[in-house]
C-alpha cells in the first residue's frame, strides 16, 4: 500500500496546478509582440525568411511580429541574447546549420544543445559557389587550376568566421588540394556586396540572395555544393561532379526558443511554422529561390541539431580548422 504524505500531496497539487497554467499559458498564447533575432545583419538569409515568416504569423494570431538583427561575434550575440530572454515563446531565434558549427571553433557562452528548445525547421538548401564574373574560370575544374597556378592569390568571402560559408571554402580547401584565402564578413550580404563589387573573387551563396544577382549577371555561378542539382539554377552542376570527389554541404534553416519553453507553446510555435510552409505562395516562393520547404516536429530538429553538431565536430577537427582570435 503506498502512503502519500502531506508534503507528497502538495507536489502533486503544484505540479497540477503548473500543468494547468502551462496549458492556460499555451492556449492564450501570445498576447504580445513576439521578437524574432537573427545574428546576421540584414539582407541575409535568416533576416529574409524571419521577414517572410513574420507577416504571416501576424495576420494568423493577431500580434505583430518583430524581426532584430544582432549580428557580430561569429553569432554568439544574436545567440546569447535569445538565451537570456524569458522562455515564454515571446522571443525566438531564427539560426541556420552555423549554429552547431561555432561552438566546435570557439568558446560559447551557451551550450549548443541543452540550452537551446528545438522550435521548428523552415528550409534546407545548398550553396553555390558563385565568382565575379572578371574571375577567368567557367567551372571548378578551371578554377582548380587557377588557384594552383596562383597560390594564395585567390580569395572567398564568408558571412563570418565559423559560418557555413566559411566552412564550406575549408571544405573546398581540403578537397581541392588548393589554398583560397578566406576573407570574413559579419553576414552575407556583406560578403555578397563586395563579390559583386569585385572586392574578392568567389563566395559560396544561399541562392535565396544570390540568384537576382547571377540573373543580372553581376555573379557567375560555377557550382553547387548538395546532392541535386537546382531547379533554379539550369545548367549549374555538382562540386562532386566538377573534379572534387565526395563534396556535399547543405544548409537549414530553423527557429529556436530558450530551453525552459513550455511545450505546448513550442507545439504551437511548429504547428504555425508549418501551416506557412503549406501555403502555396510560400511554397513557390521558396523553391523558386533555390530552397526546399523543411517542416519538421521539433523532436526531429532536435536530433538534426545534435547529429549535425557532431558531423561538423568531425569536419573541423580532420581539416584542422581554427579560428584567429
Amino acid at each position: 500500500m503506498t502512503i502519500i504524505t502531506t508534503a507528497g500531496l502538495r507536489c502533486l497539487a503544484a505540479s497540477a496546478l503548473l500543468a494547468i497554467t502551462t496549458t492556460a499559458t499555451a492556449q492564450n498564447y501570445p498576447v504580445k509582440p513576439i521578437r524574432i533575432i537573427t545574428p546576421y545583419g540584414p539582407g541575409g538569409t535568416t533576416d529574409l525568411l524571419s521577414r517572410m515568416l513574420a507577416p504571416k504569423i501576424t495576420e494568423n494570431w493577431g500580434q505583430q511580429v518583430i524581426v532584430e538583427n544582432r549580428p557580430g561575434g561569429n553569432t554568439i550575440i544574436g545567440s546569447e541574447a535569445m538565451v537570456r530572454s524569458a522562455p515564454d515563446g515571446y522571443t525566438l531565434l531564427c539560426i541556420l546549420s552555423s549554429h552547431v558549427i561555432v561552438p566546435n571553433l570557439a568558446p560559447t557562452p551557451y551550450d549548443v544543445v541543452k540550452d537551446f528548445a528545438a522550435v521548428a525547421t523552415i528550409g534546407s538548401t545548398q550553396l553555390v559557389l558563385v565568382l565575379h564574373p572578371s574571375v577567368p574560370a567557367k567551372n571548378v575544374r578551371e578554377l582548380i587550376a587557377l588557384a594552383k597556378t596562383q597560390s594564395g592569390q585567390l580569395n572567398y568571402g564568408s558571412g563570418g568566421s565559423g559560418t557555413v560559408t566559411h566552412l564550406a571554402g575549408e571544405y573546398f580547401n581540403m578537397l581541392a588540394g588548393v589554398k583560397l584565402q578566406h576573407i570574413p564578413y559579419k553576414g552575407s550580404a556583406q560578403a555578397l556586396t563586395d563579390v559583386i563589387g569585385g572586392q574578392i573573387h568567389m563566395y559560396f551563396s544561399p541562392p535565396i540572395v544570390a540568384l537576382p544577382h547571377i540573373k543580372s549577371g553581376r555573379l557567375k555561378p560555377i557550382a553547387l555544393t548538395g546532392d541535386k542539382t537546382l531547379g533554379a539554377l539550369p545548367g549549374v552542376p555538382l562540386v562532386s561532379q566538377s573534379g572534387v570527389k565526395g563534396f556535399e554541404l547543405k544548409l537549414w534553416y530553423g527557429l529556436l526558443a530558450p530551453a525552459a519553453t513550455p511545450r505546448p507553446i513550442i507545439d504551437r510555435l511548429n504547428a504555425e511554422v508549418g501551416r506557412i510552409l503549406a501555403l502555396p505562395d510560400i511554397r513557390d516562393r521558396l523553391l523558386s529561390q533555390g530552397m526546399d520547404p523543411f517542416p519538421s516536429s521539433p523532436d526531429q530538429f532536435g536530433e538534426l541539431i545534435k547529429v549535425d553538431y557532431a558531423k561538423y565536430a568531425q569536419i573541423i577537427k580532420n581539416a584542422n580548422i581554427q579560428l584567429k582570435q
